[in-house]
C-alpha cells in the first residue's frame, strides 16, 4: 500500500481567512473561539458519544494552501528567520511530502441541536476558516503530556510576549463596532507577534484580517501599537 484515499470529514469555522496571522501552533490563544462543522457524511451524533468527558482534543488536518506534488528534505523554519535549514521531519513546516498537520485544542462545547448540529466549539486552534479536518481524537492526559520533553530548536526560539496598545482613535472604533466577545482573543494574538520572524521593520504597517475586520498595525521594541481596525467590504 502506497497510497491512501483519506476523506475530510469536517471543516473548520474561524476567524482566519488567509495565513497571515493565524497563531504560530494550536493552543497559544485561550480566547480563540473556533467551530468544528462536520461534512454532512459524518454529521451524526453517535460519532460524539463519549466525548463529554473529555476536556480537549487532537485534530488532525490538511494543510490545504500549500498542497504540492514535490517535497525537499529540508525546509527553512520561520521560527529560525528563514534563513537556517533543518530536516523536514525536525520540523512542523507546512511544505512536507503529506501536508498533515495536527493541533490540540479545547473542548468549550459540543452542540447537539441547532443548524449544523452535531458540531463542537473549541478554543485554541490554528487553522484557517474552511481547513478540511480529516480525524478527530480525545486527548489523553496519561499517555499525551510528556512534561521533561525536549523541545529542541523551538525552545530556544521562543518569542517574548509584546506589550498591546491602542491608538486612540482605534480604541473608540474598537469599542463601537469590533464584536465584544473577541476583543480578548485579538490582544491576546497580537501580544504573540503575528509578524513572521524574518520580517522585523519598525517602520512598516503589517495588516492581516480578523472577525471580518483589517487589522493593521506597528510594532517597534516590544511594544505594538494597532493604528487601524477597518470593517471588511462584503
Amino acid at each position: 500500500m502506497n497510497e491512501l484515499n483519506i476523506k475530510v470529514i469536517a471543516r473548520i469555522q474561524s476567524d482566519f481567512p488567509d495565513k497571515f496571522g493565524i497563531p504560530r501552533q494550536s493552543g497559544l490563544l485561550k480566547n480563540l473561539r473556533s467551530t468544528i462543522v462536520f461534512e454532512p457524511e459524518f454529521r451524526i451524533a453517535d460519532a460524539l458519544r463519549g466525548l463529554e468527558g473529555f476536556s480537549h482534543l487532537w485534530l488532525l488536518w490538511i494543510f490545504s494552501e500549500n498542497v504540492r506534488d514535490t517535497w525537499k528534505p529540508t525546509v527553512r523554519p520561520p521560527r529560525l528567520g528563514g534563513n537556517t535549514r533543518l530536516g523536514v521531519f525536525a520540523t512542523r513546516s507546512s511544505f512536507r511530502p503529506n501536508p498533515i498537520a495536527m493541533s490540540c485544542v479545547k473542548i468549550e462545547k459540543i452542540n447537539l441541536t441547532g443548524e449544523n448540529a452535531p458540531s463542537i466549539e473549541v478554543s485554541g486552534a490554528d487553522l484557517m476558516d474552511g481547513t478540511p479536518i480529516v480525524d478527530i481524537k480525545p486527548y489523553l492526559p496519561y499517555a499525551d503530556s510528556v512534561p521533561e520533553a525536549a523541545g529542541g530548536f523551538a525552545e530556544a526560539v521562543r518569542f517574548n510576549k509584546l506589550e498591546v496598545s491602542f491608538a486612540p482613535e482605534v480604541q473608540a472604533a474598537l469599542d463601537e463596532q469590533f464584536p465584544a466577545e473577541k476583543k480578548a482573543a485579538l490582544v491576546e494574538l497580537l501580544s504573540e507577534d503575528p509578524r513572521p520572524a524574518y520580517q522585523r521593520s519598525a517602520d512598516r504597517v503589517y495588516g492581516f484580517r480578523f472577525a471580518d475586520f483589517e487589522i493593521k498595525f506597528q510594532v517597534q521594541g516590544d511594544h505594538l501599537t494597532v493604528v487601524a481596525i477597518l470593517p471588511l467590504q462584503p
